[in-house]
């Protein structure tokens, strides 16, 4: 079974997307684990990493993923965690897409996504990793 981590960083109090995501990922079948809200970099990573997840969906809205973002990626990979498929969605910028994929973000996805692109993307690349 696909696991995933879905997290909201930051002091974004907004988490109707991110429950979307987390029920109609539950609902294709994966295990899904949320955070909550205004969780740091380092309790996103410890908790993919004691949870053990295959892929980490992050959902920001209040524009502080070329902060918050960056610091995720560096702490998956100095815990050897580069394995982990990451997913970013929320308000992001065309401007800032390739910033987050240069940084380690597989896929960005923004608002008004169906919801079965994404599980289609996940299940298709969980397992390669």
């Amino acid at each position: 079974m696909i696991r995933v981590l879905v997290a909201k960083p930051g002091l974004d109090g907004h988490d109707r997307g991110a429950k979307v995501i987390a029920r109609a990922l539950r609902d294709a079948g994966m295990e899904v684990i949320y955070t909550g809200l205004h969780q740091t970099p380092d309790q996103i990573v410890e908790a993919a990493l004691s949870e053990d997840v295959d892929v980490l969906a992050i959902s920001i809205l209040s524009g502080a993923h070329p902060t918050l973002v960056p610091r995720i990626m560096a702490l998956l990979r100095e815990n050897g965690m580069d394995d982990i498929l990451v997913l970013l969605g929320g308000i992001i910028p065309d401007e800032d897409v390739s910033a987050m994929l240069d940084v380690g973000v597989h896929k960005v996805y923004g608002p008004g996504t169906d919801t079965q692109e994404i599980v289609e993307y996940i299940k298709q690349h969980a397992g390669e990793r």
